[in-house]
């Protein structure tokens, strides 16, 4: 099914907290946007060349309108200065998606934890696990309690959330949360690279689902030429060593969606007719790569010398 791709309106900007502008999205003349459930990002085209995924972090029973939030980071790439900077009430913007690599699965029992602006996929979720009957529990952590999104949103819940501003307690406290989980629980995890990295040491196998915003640190893996077979073009395309798959299909002329070029959004994911990818993307589970079913072709390799793919 060919996604979503339009143009939308700001109809809100507003403040979420310190460097944190969430904006309310509508279609220019009204109507229903496609639906979405907790974890769905969206691409939004800022300009040639600068494009960024933002988790959903409204409410999914509102076909009318997207609720995105973006972190002013100073240091960026110049996606959140454009958004800050730019997208006041009114402005238009192009869209795509929205897409899901991060879903919540059914659970009796959730472990929620947010580092920063991770909170986005996690808030509609914690709406989801509360509607589905579930017991669940949210530590959040960020650099100041003022810097912490939604921390209002998030008061009607009580004590199932945790909040922990570093300035306050330190880094956060896993142990409480991760330790001796209940039968049946998941742990769903966002926010930067060191976070995830400990919750991911700290989980028992198979229970922790997380999304990263940026790609997970790899060894450097020795690159070899292969082949790639386009089932449905019915060309075939050699892949050197030091270019992708992705990029070695563009130049032969095939139309391929992508977008972030490094393994972390999902938008290039393909199907694998043939052949064993060499995965090294930071969105499928392990389950998912050992499948071999889909690949990352912005990042991910041939463990062989071909590949068919389903282009």
């Amino acid at each position: 099914m060919t996604p979503y791709d339009s143009e939308l309106v700001v109809e809100r900007s507003e403040p979420a907290a310190d460097g944190v502008l969430a904006l309310t999205l509508r279609r220019p003349r009204g109507g229903e946007l496609p639906a979405w459930e907790p974890g769905a990002h969206i691409d939004v085209v800022l300009g040639p060349g600068l494009e960024r995924q933002y988790s959903l972090c409204g409410d999914p029973a509102d076909r009318h309108a997207w609720r995105i939030a973006v972190l002013r980071e100073p240091e960026g790439r110049g996606g959140s200065a454009y958004v800050h900077d730019r997208l006041g009430p009114g402005a238009a913007v192009r869209v795509r998606g929205p897409r899901n690599h991060f879903p919540l699965e059914p659970a009796p029992h959730y472990r929620f934890v947010a580092g920063g602006i991770g909170i986005t996929p996690i808030l509609p979720m914690l709406a989801a696990a509360e509607a589905a009957g579930a017991e669940w529990t949210l530590l959040y952590g960020g650099r100041t309690r003022a810097s912490m999104a939604f921390t209002r949103e998030l008061a009607r819940y009580g004590d199932r959330v945790v909040l922990a501003p570093q300035d306050e307690t330190g880094l956060l406290d896993l142990a409480p949360v991760l330790d001796g989980l209940p039968d049946g629980a998941l742990v769903y995890c966002c926010g930067p690279g060191p976070l995830l990295d400990a919750v991911e040491e700290r989980c028992p196998p198979g229970v922790l689902r997380l999304e990263r915003f940026r790609p997970k640190a790899r060894e450097a893996a020795g690159d070899t030429e292969f082949e790639v077979e386009l089932a449905r073009s019915g060309g075939t395309v050699t892949v050197p060593p030091g270019v992708s798959v992705l990029d070695a299909v563009r130049a032969a002329g095939v139309e391929v969606l992508y977008s972030c070029a490094e393994g972390t959004c999902g938008t290039c994911e393909t199907d694998v007719l043939e052949g064993t990818p060499d995965h090294r993307d930071s969105v499928l589970t392990e389950a998912e790569r050992a499948s071999g079913e889909t690949m990352l072709i912005c990042v991910s390799r041939c463990r062989g010398k071909r590949l068919v793919l389903d282009l």
